[in-house]
């Protein structure tokens, strides 16, 4: 198998493969001819993400918990990590479930890689920044993280696994990569979990005041689902070990953002200014030098290009009665 960017896969297992991002990367592996072994207790992931997948060659769907066992009956050469909750609404509900995912779903993970001599590929986050200091962050950032605070749960589960990866690597020579990933958003999206984009959108569609925390002039980097998959597949194919941050360097603030949802659908919502979270950060921008000099890789798909895609996404499921207005 060759090296660099070129590098193909025949096998990759991707854990919690039914969430958002993870299933848009079962997606695209499948398109680029891997096969894929999906493995989601579906604690937050949903089957529904993948059931188009179910019946396409070389797709394999396994419910299990990555934190009590990663058995796979097809050594893999590629094992991209991707079980935890994600979302403050989530890992707020599942706290112990989301450090067991970063401490030993992250262990698993790494042991199957090691076993197979495969590539193992992290999905840290830019949480693991905290509520920076440093603007924009660059991957050379230590970050300012509440230890004790409510998003600790997440901000050290990221920590942690990003720590044990690179132990593992120093320890037995596995072939490991870590991503950090910022804000990504896109079709799938939970309408309930708690990010902005996803609130946002079902609140302008469903004619109620668009909520913003604080007064909105906090900022975040959305980056577009499709060009974080891209991202982090070249990560996996260009051998480096990371950290690297995978995000859209252009930064809006959250009422910018809000008023730019109802500009989009075409609602009359109004905005409504609600109390801001414990440590929810004041800003949020990547640098990415890293990802533009060594994969040559940046964002392609502009936030109207990007917010269109959603909405159209949400609007159509919320026709079928789908689930993406499910909790």
């Amino acid at each position: 198998m060759s090296s660099g960017q070129s590098r193909t896969w025949e096998h990759a297992v991707v854990t919690g493969g039914a969430g958002f991002v993870g299933s848009h990367l079962c997606t695209a592996l499948l398109a680029a001819g891997t096969a894929v072994t999906c493995v989601d207790d579906f604690s937050t992931g949903r089957p529904e993400n993948v059931t188009e997948l179910l019946d396409r060659p070389g797709f394999h769907l396994v419910q299990a918990n990555v934190s009590q066992e990663l058995i796979v009956e097809r050594p893999p050469d590629l094992v991209l990590h991707f079980a935890s909750p994600a979302s403050p609404a989530d890992y707020l509900r599942l706290p112990l479930h989301t450090m067991e995912a970063g401490s030993q779903g992250t262990r698993n993970a790494l042991e199957l890689a090691h076993r197979a001599e495969a590539r193992f590929v992290l999905a840290s986050t830019s949480e693991v920044y905290g509520d920076p200091e440093q603007h924009p962050q660059d991957e050379r950032y230590w970050g300012h993280v509440n230890p004790v605070g409510p998003r600790s749960v997440y901000d050290e589960a990221k920590r942690f696994g990003e720590a044990l990866t690179t132990a593992h690597a120093e320890t037995h020579g596995t072939d490991t990569c870590i991503v950090r990933l910022f804000n990504t958003y896109g079709p799938r999206m939970r309408a309930h979990d708690g990010r902005a984009v996803p609130t946002f959108v079902r609140q302008a569609l469903d004619g109620e005041p668009l909520t913003v925390t604080g007064d909105g002039g906090q900022t975040r980097s959305l980056c577009y689902v499709d060009d974080t998959v891209r991202g982090i597949l070249a990560a996996a194919a260009h051998g480096m070990r990371g950290p690297v941050n995978i995000g859209n360097p252009t930064e809006t603030t959250m009422l910018d953002l809000a008023r730019f949802v109802i500009e989009l659908t075409g609602s009359r919502s109004d905005i409504r200014f609600i109390e801001r979270p414990a440590d929810d950060p004041a800003v949020r921008c990547p640098d990415i030098t890293l990802a533009r000099d060594k994969l040559g890789w940046e964002p392609r798909v502009s936030a109207e290009e990007g917010l269109r895609r959603t909405i159209d996404w949400f609007r159509s499921a919320q026709s079928r009665g789908a689930p993406a207005r499910a909790r």
